[in-house]
């Protein structure tokens, strides 16, 4: 089952405040992700106004959620946030991923095997 199916997704408000309040974080150019650890994996993607458009948006979030999934075996289980910044569309695929495995990587969220991209 992925990781981006209606059963990993995290919607409750109260979550949403805990994980922003006593989650770890983790600052990029493109994007800021939290975390905190749990038995089961939930997701959620957040681009504010400051992003653009509905559509721009949209687009953030589609980027970020193509990253989990192809990383979704190689994450720790937990709740994890990840919000969308301005400058996500400056970066190419390529280095957006490069971010991506960074941010992880310091929050020591990748499982043992995993430590290389």
């Amino acid at each position: 089952m992925s990781c981006l199916s209606k059963s990993h997704r995290l919607n409750n408000s109260k979550d949403f405040n805990q994980l922003y309040k006593s989650g770890k974080r983790w600052h990029t150019h493109t994007f800021v992700a939290f975390f905190m650890p749990n038995k089961n994996t939930k997701l959620a993607f957040v681009a504010s106004k400051k992003v653009g458009n509905a559509i721009k948006r949209a687009k953030a979030k589609r980027k970020l959620r193509a990253l989990c999934l192809k990383y979704e075996n190689k994450l720790i289980d937990g709740k994890y946030i990840f919000v969308a910044k301005e400058k996500i569309f400056e970066k190419d695929y390529k280095n957006f991923e490069k971010d991506f495995f960074y941010a992880m990587k310091k929050l020591q969220l990748l499982k043992e095997n995993e430590k290389n991209i």
